[in-house]
C-alpha cells in the first residue's frame, strides 16, 4: 500500500500494458480514472478491478479534451501493433499529437507529473546498435509505419516543449517489445502470433530470412520501469529507454516457443514487410543508473505465463499446452 493515495489518470487503461499498471496502482492504494475508446482495449482487461472502491472507467477518446482533476497522469492511449496503427493511419497520428497536446493542456492546469510512454519505434531502423536515448533513429516519414513511429516522435516534442515553456512536470520513456497476459490475440505481434499459431498447431509464420533480432521484456518488469520513472527526481525527465537488453532472432523465438507448446508447427516464411527493423535492442544503461531499474523475468518463464493465457483463452488447445507448461 502506497504511503501517498494519488488521484492517477491512466490513457488507454484497458489495452494490454494500461490494464497491467491498473492493476497495480490500485493494489498500491491510489484513486485510478481508466480512461479508454476502446479501439484495441477490451473491457475484459479491466473487469476485475470494477468492483474496486479506487478505480473507474470512462469511455473517452483523449483527442478531444478531458477536464479531471489528478495528480499524476500516464499517457498510454495509442493503438502500438502495426496492424492496428496501420488500419486508420490519420487517427493513430491524431492520437498521438492531440492527445498529446490534451494530457498536456490537462498536467498544465492541474500541476499533475505526466509520464509518456514513447516507443522504440522512434528509432526507426536503427543503424547504431544498441539503441541508445541519444540517437536520433532512421525513421521514414512517408512508409506505412510513419503514422506511429512519427506520431510518437512529434509527442515526444511536445512533451519536452511543455516541459520547457510551461514548465510541466513530465516523463518520457521509450518501450521496447514487451509481452505477457492481455496481448490482444490478432494484433499481429510476434510473441502473440507465434503463440497462437502454435497452440492451434497452425504453421508458424516467418517475415524475411528470420535473423532479424527484438529484446522482449515482460510486462510485470515494464510497469516496474514505468513506475519507478514516474517517482523518478525533478532532473530526471527522459527519455529513458525501459526493456530487455538480451535480443533474440525470429528463428530462435520460434523454436523456444514450439518447444514449451510443444507443437508440431513448422515454419513457413513470408516477404519482410516494408521498414520492419532488422535489429531492435535497448542499451539500458541510464535505466540501470537513474531509476535502479533492469529486468528480472527470464525469457521462458515469462513465455510460459504468457501461453497458459493463450491456453486459458483456447480451450482447444488448453490441454496440450497446460502439459506443455507445467
Amino acid at each position: 500500500m502506497s504511503k501517498i493515495r494519488k488521484r492517477v489518470l491512466v490513457t488507454g487503461g484497458a489495452g494490454f500494458l494500461g490494464s497491467h499498471l491498473c492493476d497495480r496502482l490500485v493494489a498500491q492504494g491510489h484513486d485510478v480514472l481508466c480512461v479508454d475508446n476502446y479501439f484495441t482495449g477490451r473491457k475484459e482487461n479491466i473487469l476485475h478491478l470494477m468492483e474496486k472502491p479506487n478505480f473507474e472507467v470512462m469511455r473517452h477518446d483523449i483527442t478531444f479534451p478531458l477536464y479531471v482533476e489528478v495528480d499524476e497522469i500516464y499517457n498510454l492511449a495509442c493503438p502500438a501493433s502495426p496492424v492496428h496503427y496501420q488500419y486508420d493511419p490519420v487517427q493513430t497520428t491524431k492520437v498521438s499529437v492531440l492527445g498529446s497536446i490534451n494530457m498536456l493542456g490537462l498536467a498544465k492546469r492541474v500541476g499533475a507529473r505526466i509520464l509518456q510512454a514513447s516507443t522504440s519505434e522512434i528509432y526507426g531502423d536503427p543503424t547504431v546498435h544498441p539503441q541508445t536515448e541519444d540517437y536520433c533513429g532512421n525513421v521514414n516519414p512517408l512508409g506505412p509505419r510513419a503514422c506511429y513511429d512519427e506520431g510518437k516522435r512529434c509527442a515526444e516534442t511536445l512533451f519536452f516543449d511543455y516541459s520547457r515553456r510551461h514548465n510541466v512536470k513530465i516523463r518520457v520513456i521509450r518501450i521496447f517489445n514487451t509481452y505477457g497476459p492481455r496481448l490482444h490475440d490478432s494484433d499481429g505481434r510476434v510473441v502473440s502470433n507465434f503463440i497462437v499459431q502454435a497452440l492451434r498447431g497452425d504453421n508458424i509464420t516467418i517475415y524475411g530470412d528470420g535473423q532479424q533480432t527484438r529484446a522482449f521484456c515482460y510486462v510485470d518488469d515494464l510497469i516496474d520501469g514505468m513506475l519507478a520513472m514516474m517517482g523518478a527526481d525533478e532532473d530526471v525527465p527522459g527519455p529513458i529507454n525501459i526493456g530487455n537488453p538480451h535480443e533474440i532472432s525470429m528463428l530462435t523465438l520460434a523454436d523456444r516457443i514450439i518447444a514449451l507448446t510443444g507443437a508440431k508447427s513448422r515454419l513457413v516464411r513470408r516477404p519482410l514487410p516494408q521498414n520492419d527493423p532488422t535489429q531492435r535492442c535497448p542499451d539500458i544503461t541510464r535505466a540501470r543508473q537513474l531509476l535502479n531499474w533492469e529486468p528480472k523475468v527470464p525469457l521462458d518463464e515469462g513465455l510460459r505465463r504468457t501461453i497458459a493465457y493463450f491456453a486459458e483463452r483456447m480451450p482447444e488447445a488448453a490441454a496440450t499446452a497446460r502439459a506443455a507448461v507445467g
